[in-house]
């Protein structure tokens, strides 16, 4: 049995792709252009991308499962035309193609960012709404997310056997590009975070994404949804954690969220002139600004899942970083 996985060289594809190879699947992955994770593993690659529907045609051929994982993950509010090309039409590539290749089954990884946050003293589950595509009061990314899902949805519809997980912010080992938030954990050790936001974020480990992920794939009934939280910290709360960790000391000034917001440009400014992506943006702010409590009720019932102290994730991942050579 064939298991293709789409974005296999992100975070969450590299840590999945380990664990079907472990599980004696053969798995075939798409390549796009970074191929690092995949380097050493005993897998078939084959060139394709989501833009591209004939070449994910042949990538489905014979294909018995797929993991729909590849994104194009945006913390900008200026990028709606790309996070749509990629996140929506890409997974309305993937939805036709499984329909046309005969796929028995597709698991899409979406976010928690597709759930309309309000009312925050309300705890955050499946059955919270999605934002609206069209409006422009939610980033970007947050609204192509959503409109994968919709598109994931139709193919329903149409008969398509699928299940969508939405896990929250991943952290975690082989991460191999590295995400924004192993970006981070690197600048923190050397010191290149300088101070901190009165804000906070529900963190997750990667390997416990990937076993919500495959016992989605093996348990879950079609068109059903989970989400996949792990557990939420204070920025403070956070970096306190890393600087017991790692012994690089913790940012002692924290900003407040309204003198964050007239920070954003100067900021970004610095950042370009390191030759940096910004990270710290009006969607960046709002993510810190999230709800407190995402409910992983669902999948702890239907799906075993139950995700491991955060300390455990970042003392794994700060050794891995190590290990391969990321931080100095």
């Amino acid at each position: 049995m064939t298991v293709v996985v789409t974005g296999a060289s992100g975070l969450v594809g590299a840590n999945l792709v380990r664990t079907l190879l472990e599980e004696g699947r053969n798995v075939r992955a798409i390549v796009h252009q970074d191929r690092r994770a995949l380097e050493g593993l005993e897998i078939e690659e084959v060139a394709g991308d989501i833009c591209d529907s004939d070449s994910l045609y042949r990538a489905f051929d014979g294909a018995e499962v797929v993991y729909h994982l590849a994104a194009h993950i945006s913390i900008q509010m200026d990028e709606w035309p790309l996070c749509e090309a990629v996140n929506v039409i890409g997974t309305r590539n993937v939805v036709n193609a499984c329909l046309q290749t005969g796929v028995r089954r597709l698991i899409h990884c979406s976010s928690m960012s597709v759930f309309e946050q309000k009312p925050l003293d309300v705890p955050m589950d499946e059955t919270r709404s999605l934002v609206e595509i069209e409006s422009q009061d939610h980033p970007p990314y947050d609204r192509s997310k959503a409109g994968a899902e919709i598109e994931v949805r139709k193919g329903i519809e149409k008969g398509l056997d699928a299940v969508i997980v939405n896990p929250t912010g991943i952290v975690g080992p082989f991460d191999f590009r590295p995400s924004l938030m192993g970006e981070t954990l690197i600048d923190f050790t050397q010191g290149n975070v300088p101070a901190g936001i009165a804000g906070g974020v529900d963190y997750v480990d990667v390997r416990d994404v990937v076993i919500g992920t495959t016992r989605a794939e093996e348990r879950a009934p079609s068109g059903s949804q989970y989400l996949l939280s792990g557990h939420w910290y204070s920025i403070p709360e956070f970096f306190a954690m890393l600087e017991e960790i790692t012994g690089a000391p913790a940012p002692r000034v924290i900003i407040p969220m309204w003198l964050a917001s007239f920070a954003i440009p100067l900021v970004a400014f610095a950042d370009r002139r390191n030759g940096k992506s910004p990270r710290f943006t009006e969607a960046s702010l709002r993510e810190l600004q999230s709800n407190h409590n995402y409910s992983h009720q669902k999948a702890t019932s239907d799906l075993d899942y139950h995700p491991r102290p955060l300390r455990e994730t970042l003392t794994d991942t700060m050794r891995w970083f190590e290990s391969n050579g990321y931080l100095d």
